[in-house]
């Protein structure tokens, strides 16, 4: 009976273990599975509502980019010209005074030249050398006179010759100079024959840029402000997504309160499992007794009294044991939802694995004093006029392309796509009917149905969507309405 009885106890509880076990394990696939089918049920509608507002839209190309091209390119030819122009006209400045100093060099030859022959002329004439002054015969007076005139005529002559080199070295200089003008003329002439020829065929690629461009506003005179149909399309974006994500929480709901349903089942069906499980050890224990006293009625009373003590000992452990068994298999299931929840809560977002989960309760909305998703000149007031229509209904923060855009509060993305007039446009539903938006993104970084914490980096800043400097569009959104983004923000 003891070895019956712990075989039992021992059965009974490698039972209740493996069922908590694959009671945990189907719990957590079970919302796996359930996660992976909502995302994927949430994109299908995000989808298909992106495909609505396209087909509603007309489809407009815009030639700025194009254009942008064609006059920046006119641009630098034009400025090219003038700078080979100045060129020109300093190489013609620089070859007008190399013309002046050449012509003075030359008169200056000149006169060095007539200066060394009337040197030479009076030297031949007057018959005096040094050899002749010391032959002569004359005093020595006379014969110092006649060297010292020598010597001062050798030196003028010297002088004369060095001034002679000097003014040719001086016109070769001016003749290599004049030289590499002259070149440097012909290759500006030619650079600039060139660059016309290239600004005239912009030129003509501009006008046919403008022809297009006026083909394509003939077509579009009806859509006189494009900002109005920006906004038109955003509010039509924001209130496919209020109906999408109100549809996907009354799913979640119901499938929270089904998957409860559930597990509160399944409880009650394990604890009257346990609970027959003892009252069947009772029964047999009960049994066993009378038997024991059947077999023992031969012997003495106190022998018999001592057996069915012992016996109903016996099935009081066994009821213990049962009811020991139903309480570790309710602190197993309360074991796996506490370690279920401390998943849900620690678990980071891994899209490719398994996605994120919100909170158990849902995000919880907005509050006051929300970190800037980025850190830039703040523009376009919340409600202050447009320069090309309308009113603002966020606001721009400039700051440099590539800076990290974060989310400034928990929730899961709904939208990450590309929308006209915002350009690369990711938004997030924080609960409670609250949205925050961020625009002209130069790359989305998240995915529709990523959890993001606050301070996640969700993108990129960028000029999309025809933006000239780089910057983030932010808004605020709760009901569908726009609210001043300025007054949720901190310092």
């Amino acid at each position: 009976m003891r070895r019956l009885a712990g075989c039992a106890a021992l059965i009974a509880g490698a039972w209740a273990g493996v069922a908590a076990a694959a009671d945990s394990s189907a719990v957590l696939a079970a919302r796996q599975e359930q996660a992976r089918k909502q995302r994927s049920e949430l994109r299908v509608r995000i989808q298909k509502l992106q495909k609505d507002i396209d087909q509603q839209e007309a489809s407009r190309h815009e030639a700025a980019d194009a254009l942008q091209a064609s006059e920046s390119a006119i641009s630098s030819i034009d400025r090219r010209l003038v700078e080979l122009a100045d060129q020109k006209h300093a190489a013609e400045d620089d070859l007008a005074r190399i013309a002046t100093d050449t012509a003075a060099r030359r008169k200056e030859l000149a006169a060095r030249q007539a200066e060394l022959a009337a040197q030479l002329r009076s030297e031949y004439a007057s018959g005096l050398s040094p050899w002749t002054a010391l032959l002569s015969g004359n005093d020595p007076q006379a014969i110092g006179r006649e060297l010292g005139y020598l010597g001062y005529v050798s030196k003028a002559r010297a002088d004369t010759l060095r001034a002679i080199r000097r003014v040719l070295q001086e016109l070769e200089s001016l003749r290599a100079r004049a030289e590499a003008r002259r070149k440097e003329l012909l290759e500006v002439a030619q650079q600039t024959e060139q660059q016309k020829e290239e600004l005239e065929r912009q030129k003509a690629e501009h006008q046919k840029v403008l022809a297009s461009i006026d083909a394509q506003l003939k077509q579009q005179r009806g859509q006189a402000h494009t900002l109005e149909h920006n906004d038109q399309r955003m509010g039509r974006l924001i209130e496919g997504l209020d109906q999408a994500i109100a549809q996907q929480r009354e799913a979640e709901r119901k499938e929270r309160e089904r998957r409860k349903a559930e597990a509160e089942r399944k409880a009650r069906e394990a604890l009257e499992a346990r609970r027959r499980q003892a009252e069947q050890a009772a029964r047999q224990a009960a049994q066993a007794r009378k038997e024991a006293q059947a077999r023992q009625e031969a012997q003495a009373q106190q022998q018999a009294q001592e057996q069915a003590q012992e016996q109903a000992r016996q099935a009081r452990e066994q009821v213990e044991a049962a009811r020991a068994q139903a309480r570790q298999a309710e602190a197993q299931k309360a074991e796996a939802e506490k370690a279920r929840q401390a998943q849900q809560q620690a678990a980071p977002a891994a899209p490719q694995a398994a996605p994120s989960l919100p909170p158990p309760g849902g995000f919880s909305g907005l509050k006051h004093g929300l970190p800037y998703p980025v850190h830039g000149e703040v523009q376009g007031r919340f409600g202050m006029s447009r320069p090309d229509g309308g009113l603002w209904r966020g606001i721009v923060l400039r700051t440099a392309a590539g800076t990290a855009v974060h989310a400034v509060a928990p929730g899961r993305v709904v939208y990450a796509s590309w929308l006209r007039g915002f350009g690369n446009i990711l938004i997030i539903d924080h609960g409670d009917k609250y949205l925050s938006i961020y625009g002209y993104n130069q790359s989305l970084l998240k995915q529709v149905g990523d959890v993001v914490r606050a301070g996640e980096t969700i993108a990129t800043v960028g000029a999309t969507g025809g933006q000239v400097e780089p910057g983030l569009y932010f808004e605020i959104r709760h009901a569908g309405v726009p609210v001043n983004p300025l007054l949720w923000l901190g310092h």
